[in-house]
């Protein structure tokens, strides 16, 4: 798998490009709340949310005074307030409660999977959640799974899953060295640019000849981008 998966991501980076990344990374714990934030909506609205927090509070510690209605009157743009505003506000309390300090910073010398384990133990962090924290805070090798990552993978062939979860462990330490922000991202944008959901793109799919998906959507695209077949013969 990790060598379908490295060739996979050639692909990708010749479709697509090479993924950007940020000039600063966000601590864990600012990473873990954007995630919770950006939970079924937009970029645009988790964003807005979580810029909603960081202007109004110098600091989590100031967060964590609040009833979890009084946090979602600042992310209701983001969308299922009270569910957000809930996994926030426990997170808050549980590492008050836990560490005596609202940070995270201390799980940065811990290994990836005693990191899942104890970001999955916080009531309403799961392990797509926890997974970004390791790869877009801690810049940890790992692919956080989400619907368009579960959905592209899986028509593809790469996995036979049926939820991102599964697919995410199905990966694990199967990503080649260095791969898993550009692989991670891409898959992204594949599914939701061109392997939508429902009608997807096909003909301008750059894994169109290995694709597994059997409701392929045929219809001629203009221009589609010339990729190198060679990488594809050999998955």
């Amino acid at each position: 798998m990790k060598k379908k998966i490295e060739k996979i991501n050639k692909l990708l980076i010749q479709h697509f490009g090479i993924p950007l990344k940020a000039k600063i990374n966000p601590t864990p714990l600012d990473a873990i709340i954007g995630t919770i934030l950006s939970q079924n909506t937009n970029d645009k609205n988790s964003y807005q949310a979580y810029r909603n927090l960081k202007d109004n509070f110098n600091n989590w510690d100031e967060l964590s005074l609040l009833k979890p209605s009084q946090i979602e009157k600042y992310i209701k743009v983001a969308g299922l307030g009270k569910q957000k505003s809930k996994a926030i506000y426990e997170l808050l309390q549980s590492l008050k409660k836990k560490e005596n300090s609202i940070s995270l910073d201390l799980i940065k010398t811990k290994s990836d999977v005693e990191i899942l384990d104890e970001l999955t133990s916080y009531n309403g962090v799961g392990v797509k959640t926890a997974s970004c924290v390791l790869l877009f805070s801690l810049e940890r090798n790992i692919c956080p799974v989400d619907t368009h990552v579960h959905r592209t993978l899986n028509r593809i062939g790469i996995v036979k899953t049926n939820t991102p979860e599964k697919t995410f462990y199905e990966i694990l330490n199967k990503i080649p060295d260095g791969v898993a922000h550009s692989f991670h991202t891409n898959l992204i944008r594949l599914g939701r640019e061109i392997c939508k959901p429902a009608n997807p793109n096909c003909s301008s799919c750059p894994f169109l000849k290995i694709c597994k998906f059997d409701d392929k959507n045929l219809k001629p695209r203009p221009n589609p981008k010339t990729i190198d077949f060679m990488l594809l013969d050999n998955l």
